[in-house]
């Protein structure tokens, strides 16, 4: 009987199994690897996200209207401006000069609103880089009324000096009555303005304002023709 030698194949079968055991680790450890590297693509992504399409560079907490603006929204605020220092203006003279309580009442909160809202706008124009009046003059010197120039770029419902002289003359129901009826103009004038600006403005804190005006000035409007129909 022929003697042969038995080649021994346990530690052949744990090499084999040691090697796939290295090579699954090596594998592991790639992959995780992978998956590390694109975590940090994702987050460098994030960082430099493309800028808004607003094109308003500032962040809201440092500008007043951020976000994009056109040239109707400047002008809106240029020539609101005015237009509301004149309500004040009118609005003061009650004080004194006015008989009827809801004229005394009426004058005061128009003066509580839009004095406020002239800062705001006057902040708007400031963080727009833009001047406060469009040609650099005041505006004292716009028809107002039926002959306010409106579509021309005037301002509506501006009062001449004529009417502001003519209303400081007044006392009691007569001024009630002029101031009534002048007030009546000086706020359509507006709510044309703001209505023009809802409808051309880009900027959504000036257009959330042409809103106020119109609801507010609106509402004013017919508290100011039922005193005057009772007078």
């Amino acid at each position: 009987m022929t003697a042969f030698t038995r080649v021994p194949r346990r530690p052949v079968r744990r090499l084999a199994l040691v090697s796939a055991v290295a090579a699954a680790s090596l594998l592991l450890a790639a992959c995780g690897g992978d998956d590390n590297d694109m975590d940090g693509m994702d987050h460098g992504s994030d960082r430099s996200a493309a800028p808004s399409a607003t094109g308003s560079g500032e962040a809201s907490g440092d500008n007043p209207a951020p976000g994009a603006f056109n040239d109707a929204d400047v002008m809106f605020a240029q020539m609101m401006i005015p237009h509301h220092e004149q309500a004040l203006e009118m609005s003061a003279l009650a004080d004194g000069r006015a008989k009827d309580a809801a004229i005394t009442s009426l004058s005061k909160e128009i003066s509580g609103a839009q004095d406020p809202e002239i800062e705001k706008m006057r902040s708007w124009l400031k963080a727009w880089g833009k001047p406060e009046s469009a040609d650099g003059t005041d505006h004292g010197g716009h028809s107002g009324g039926s002959e306010g120039s409106g579509a021309s770029g005037g301002m509506s419902g501006m009062m001449t000096a004529e009417d502001m002289a003519a209303l400081k003359d007044a006392k009691g129901t007569a001024f009630d009555k002029k101031f009534a009826q002048l007030m009546i103009d000086h706020h359509n004038g507006a709510i044309e303005m703001a209505r023009d600006e809802r409808k051309n403005g880009r900027n959504a804190t000036a257009k959330a304002l042409a809103d106020d005006v119109v609801k507010a000035q609106r509402t004013e409007v017919d508290q100011l023709q039922e005193i005057l129909d009772r007078l």
